[in-house]
């Protein structure tokens, strides 16, 4: 099985909102996954994501590819080291 970090979509139209999640790679965009490892909110005006850090470390080394987007997610949201 093929795991991915990915977005997935909810909100109204016009406001989205998504959640980044742990799937099979062959799942819909908003179908079934396997876990969620944070939230963004792009209207926000701080434009930030909230991701629980230890869980994505957790599925990177299981092997998970993050999509495009969920790649520059976690980049800003590590911590700065020294």
């Amino acid at each position: 099985m093929a795991t991915v970090l990915r977005l997935a979509r909810y909100g109204s139209k016009a406001n989205p909102y998504f959640r980044v999640v742990a799937t099979n790679s062959r799942s819909a965009r908003d179908g079934r996954f396997i876990e969620q490892v944070g939230h963004y909110d792009p209207r926000s005006p701080e434009n930030k994501a909230t991701l629980d850090i230890e869980r994505v470390r957790y599925w990177l080394a299981q092997g998970a590819r993050p999509s495009d987007t969920v790649a520059k997610l976690i980049k800003t949201s590590l911590p700065k080291a020294g």
